[in-house]
């Protein structure tokens, strides 16, 4: 038999088997081996090339376990398929790169003078250092240490009331709505959330199967008559800061929600992102907490009172909901780091958390006061300004501008990114910009869109 399709290199520095099966792989591919035809035996291969039985063998035992060859009793070693050919790696996109933007008043970032950082470094190494933690998989439903943590911090912050079995990890938001909605598979119709509607939690609940329908609002929020008229069974609410206004559900309003869900059999889904973080007055408390009858589903996270690349969310089911999660929660993967949620239970329990609120509060309360005054003096004859207090923005309509997209496009151009918003609106984050940028930034999106004081837009 001729061995016309290998060529080996014994100084090319890489190992002999690996080239003698490769080189047998691309002859099987190209058809230079045809499916059925028989290889030569390891002792005659060694022979004949010259080469160690360990080196063929090691070979054909690579190209078996990719099934390329089969090994038949006492018959020798076959060919099985050419396999086809190789997939080729398509060509690099070439990607313009982003230069950022001089004055960033987007929505996804803190400012990282504020970050606890130094802290929430030192509580990662001290986790590292604990071999017995790293080398086990994590707790399906989030570390023990964490959720006890969870279930007192979440009381005496936000007013829930939980055990810490009602508490479920997971990295964020949206992998905890996953999960509530695999729970609620099949038992609810539509759910509804208030307009403008929260596009993340929406994507969730489209690719669930679930209709999502949008009911309006008035000043205090959703309105319950809707909800009853919708027929939805499940509301989705930010009660600590409405979507669209920024403010927080009144009491009243509040309690009407909860007696729509009691009467109806309902549930409510309460997103308190950022509930703790509003400083120009006390926190809201959590709707959870006034709920007796297990009608609520609570959610929070850590995103702006840590750091944004710190993953880690965490959702109260009530006790009815629970059963049905525990039998299921061994099929579900924990999605937040073990190593950042023993971490985040240490800065919890030593007062870590607590103490960065105090700071953020006062650092957001300047920094707010300081964006409606610039925006008030180069806009505030031609916009209406509007301060979502815990989503740590401010937004802008004008009256007859052009769209908020096209808005966002000059003020990029001009150096500054802003994001536009539902309704007409344009927001300006104020949680990553340093507070040194932010009368600078204003001007510069002054100068970009080129308003005269006058107002002509008007």
């Amino acid at each position: 038999m001729t061995y016309d399709y290998i060529q080996l290199e014994k100084d090319s520095g890489q190992p002999l088997y690996l080239q003698l099966y490769e080189q047998i792989r691309t002859a099987a591919q190209k058809g230079s081996l045809r499916p059925g035809q028989k290889l030569p035996s390891i002792r005659r291969l060694s022979e004949d090339l010259g080469l160690s039985r360990t080196t063929i063998e090691s070979a054909y035992q690579q190209l078996c376990v990719e099934g390329y060859i089969e090994a038949r009793p006492q018959r020798g070693y076959f060919v099985l398929t050419g396999g086809g050919a190789r997939g080729v790696r398509p060509a690099a996109v070439q990607q313009v790169p982003q230069v950022p933007p001089r004055y960033n008043f987007g929505t996804d970032a803190v400012d990282s003078s504020v970050a606890d950082l130094k802290i929430w470094r030192r509580h990662i190494r001290e986790i590292l250092n604990r071999p017995e933690a790293l080398v086990r998989y994590g707790e399906h439903q989030g570390e023990q240490p964490l959720r006890e943590v969870l279930r007192d911090y979440s009381y005496g912050a936000r007013g829930v009331v939980c055990s810490a079995e009602q508490v479920v990890i997971g990295a964020g938001t949206q992998p905890l709505l996953y999960i509530l909605c695999g729970l609620l598979q099949g038992q609810i119709g539509a759910i509804a959330l208030e307009e403008p509607g929260f596009a993340q939690a929406e994507q969730v609940f489209s690719d669930c199967g679930m209709e999502v329908l949008h009911l309006p609002g008035d000043k205090s929020g959703i309105q319950p008559e809707a909800l009853r008229r919708s027929g939805a069974r499940v509301a989705y609410v930010t009660p600590s800061s409405r979507q669209s206004s920024g403010s927080p559900i009144p009491l009243l309003r509040r309690q009407e929600l909860l007696q729509w869900a009691a009467q109806t059999g309902g549930l409510l889904i309460e997103d308190d992102y950022n509930g703790e973080l509003r400083y120009r007055a006390r926190p809201v408390p959590a709707m959870q907490g006034m709920a007796a009858d297990g009608r609520v589903v609570y959610i929070g996270s850590f995103s702006k009172l840590l750091l944004p690349s710190v993953r880690v969310g965490y959702m109260v089911l009530p006790m009815r909901l629970l059963p049905l999660y525990l039998a299921r929660a061994p099929r579900y993967n924990q999605t937040a780091s073990k190593v950042e949620q023993l971490a985040l239970a240490d800065y919890v329990k030593s007062g870590q958390l607590e103490r960065q609120l105090r700071r953020l509060r006062k650092v957001y309360a300047q920094k707010s006061a300081l964006l409606l005054h610039c925006l008030q003096e180069a806009f505030g004859g031609c916009a209406e300004l509007n301060l979502k207090e815990t989503p740590l923005c401010v937004t802008l309509h004008f009256a007859n501008a052009p769209s908020p997209a096209r808005l966002a496009e000059i003020a990029a151009a001009g150096g500054v990114r802003v994001r536009p918003g539902p309704e007409e609106q344009v927001t300006l984050g104020f949680a990553g910009i340093p507070l040194e940028q932010i009368a600078p930034g204003v001007r510069a999106l002054q100068k970009a869109w080129d308003f005269p004081k006058s107002c002509i837009l008007c």
